[in-house]
């Protein structure tokens, strides 16, 4: 195995990536500016990687053969506008650079899935259903601009030099804890988010698992010397984080959907996968069923 580094290892993302792939065999360096790095990594450091001097000097101290940067401001809203998308958008370019100049073979990039728009304050509908890669973006606020500014960062220094990179679009991340009961990303709980789609809704009710997504981004690493150079992959549940069918939901949380929803039966999500499946062999393993259920039943013994 090799030496991953991981950027905002102590984030809801970043403590399960860094305990999935050290238990892979991957050596696991954390770097995070706040604590909390699982005790899984091999080595942690603190460091403000907005800092071009400091993302360099993480880089040439560890050189590992894989860097995932998932480090950023990560909740629209929680900081002034400025600050978010100067912060996101310094540590995308000082993150790739300090790779791409030292020679780290692999990089990945976290973007999101609200780069699509949706919430927008004029309004939002999609083009079509179910979203893919292909699907135009359209940002309007500071954060989902600051992740459409680091997927054209990651594709400049693809075109730029001999690392690979990519970039992923998790969905709504959902780590073990929130199954649990404590309060996701939004602040609701998990099964809030089930009994009031006007939570999920305006998201199109998407999510993931913290677990899956720290799969998919270790097959990553191992697919993409073999990957054209810049590729973007969203990361999702194989169903929606709903109740209902989405051909029901959607219309009545985004008016307009009505024509595009209607092919999404059963419990089919409102983002593909179809492109992680086809060029990884990934597909997410976790559902909402399953883990509030497992959830339960642990509660009940």
């Amino acid at each position: 195995m090799s030496r991953v580094l991981i950027t905002g290892s102590a984030g809801r993302l970043g403590r399960s990536v860094v305990s999935t792939l050290a238990a892979a065999g991957h050596e696991v360096i954390g770097v995070d500016s706040a604590p909390g790095t699982p005790a899984e990594a091999a080595a942690t450091l603190p460091a403000d990687l907005t800092d071009t001097g400091e993302a360099f000097e993480v880089i040439a101290r560890f050189r590992p053969e894989s860097v995932i940067h998932l480090a950023a401001i990560a909740t629209p809203f929680s900081r002034p506008e400025s600050v978010i998308y100067r912060v996101n958008t310094q540590l995308a370019f000082n993150v790739c650079e300090a790779s791409v100049t030292l020679g780290v073979r692999n990089v990945v990039v976290a973007s999101s899935p609200t780069v699509m728009g949706y919430g927008a304050p004029g309004g939002w509908a999609p083009a079509y259903l179910p979203i893919d890669e292909d699907h135009p973006v359209r940002p309007w606020n500071a954060y989902n601009l600051s992740k459409v500014a680091a997927e054209q960062t990651m594709k400049a220094f693809a075109e730029a030099g001999t690392t690979k990179l990519a970039a992923v679009r998790p969905c709504f991340v959902i780590p073990p804890e929130e199954w649990a009961g404590a309060p996701t990303q939004s602040g609701h709980t998990v099964n809030e988010r089930l009994d009031r789609p006007d939570l999920g809704g305006v998201s199109l009710f998407n999510y993931v698992d913290a677990r899956d997504a720290s799969e998919m981004l270790g097959v990553l690493i191992e697919a993409l010397p073999e990957l054209p150079n810049g590729e973007v992959f969203f990361v999702g549940a194989a169903d929606a984080l709903a109740r209902k069918p989405l051909a029901e939901l959607l219309p009545q949380v985004i008016p307009g959907t009505e024509p595009f929803a209607a092919g999404l039966t059963g419990t089919s999500p409102a983002f593909s996968t179809a492109k992680a499946e086809r060029l990884l062999g990934w597909q997410a393993k976790r559902s909402w069923r399953t883990e509030l259920q497992d959830q339960e039943l642990k509660e009940s013994l």
